[in-house]
């Protein structure tokens, strides 16, 4: 049997997923629930703690699947692949709504922006840990900030999730390009000796 703490964070979630982050207050989340609404002040202490609770532990539920199915990625375009079965999964799930909720919400709330950014960041370990693995031997590898990157592919994903609702094609298109851009890296992996030392030594020079 779920227990009450759990069901308040299931409770929030969906009332976020169903009535927005102002939506969310405690006697909805409690009524969606089904408990007391003075039980979101005994767990929790406040509505933007539960919240935040809600958001990490929502975030840790797909993380953990996610950064399973990296371990299994061999090469760019793989990654790709499990990005875009996150992709239809996060939206057959609603949980892009809860993401746009909890952007929007950072820009006026510091306290909705530091639980946006820790859930972010959970998100980003296991981009950059695989990133870091695939393009260790890269010619490129010289030229590029690994955590500057998983952050930009983390920034990228988001940017399309929030893109799907507006244009669909559009961004069936972005993540058609990134599919692309990994082939580019991966022919440049796939150079001779000599001309990944050239390429390297190219990388390196205009890096500095």
């Amino acid at each position: 049997m779920v227990d009450t703490r759990q069901r308040l964070i299931d409770g929030a979630i969906e009332a976020i997923r169903t009535q927005g982050l102002t939506g969310a207050t405690a006697r909805t989340i409690a009524a969606t629930a089904g408990v007391n609404q003075a039980l979101v002040f005994y767990h929790f202490g406040s509505v933007h703690d539960l919240l935040k609770a809600a958001c990490l532990a929502a975030t840790r539920a797909r993380v953990e699947p996610f950064a399973r199915r990296l371990d299994g990625v061999d090469d760019l375009r793989g990654l790709l692949a499990v990005g875009r079965a996150l992709h239809d999964e996060e939206h057959a799930r609603g949980n892009v709504m809860v993401l746009a909720q909890m952007l929007a919400g950072a820009q006026a709330d510091p306290r909705v922006a530091d639980a946006a950014a820790e859930a972010l960041r959970l998100w980003i370990g296991p981009i950059e840990h695989v990133l870091a693995r695939l393009l260790a031997d890269s010619p490129v590898a010289d030229a590029l900030d690994i955590p500057g990157l998983a952050r930009a592919v983390g920034a990228a994903f988001i940017g399309i999730e929030l893109y799907d609702g507006v244009d669909p094609d559009g961004a069936r298109s972005a993540l058609d390009a990134l599919d692309r851009m990994a082939v580019l890296i991966e022919v440049i992996d796939d150079l001779g000796p000599v001309a990944r030392r050239a390429l390297r030594g190219k990388v390196r020079r205009s890096a500095r």
